[in-house]
């Protein structure tokens, strides 16, 4: 399963970046993330995890994999058949481009697709639309 939105903000791309890494702030972009918890204190990179909780699905611990600082950050959870990587990009320019991308691999993927996929694609869509609108003036 893979979904992904594409979204332009006409923000300062230094805003949308702060918006977006300062995770345990997301639940006040979107009602698709209830409670964001940092796990690993210092600056958000590599390395660092966090539990999100998510309406409707059970929190899952985060970990970031990839990170440059200022344009893109993925991260990754892992569960029981299945693993769950997220990724954050942002392309500087007037405006600013973001793209969030979800994949789902493993054995209980194509069924937790078919559970939960409308779902999964709906909140990937609200994260996108509120980091729009918490950026821009």
């Amino acid at each position: 399963m893979h979904h992904e939105v594409i979204v332009e903000i006409d923000a300062p791309a230094e805003t949308v970046w702060r918006l977006l890494e300062d995770v345990e702030r997301w639940p006040e972009m979107t009602a698709s993330i209830t409670r964001v918890e940092r796990l690993t204190d210092g600056p958000f990179g590599k390395g660092t995890q966090a539990r999100v909780h998510q309406p409707k699905f059970p929190a899952a611990v985060w970990t970031v994999t990839e990170f440059e600082p200022g344009r893109s950050f993925t991260w990754v959870a892992r569960t029981p058949g299945m693993t769950t990587v997220a990724s954050h990009e942002i392309t500087p320019g007037t405006p600013v481009t973001v793209r969030l991308a979800l994949a789902q691999t493993g054995p209980l993927a194509p069924l937790i697709a078919l559970l939960a996929g409308r779902r999964s694609r709906r909140y990937v869509a609200m994260e996108a639309a509120g980091l729009k609108q918490k950026s821009e003036p």
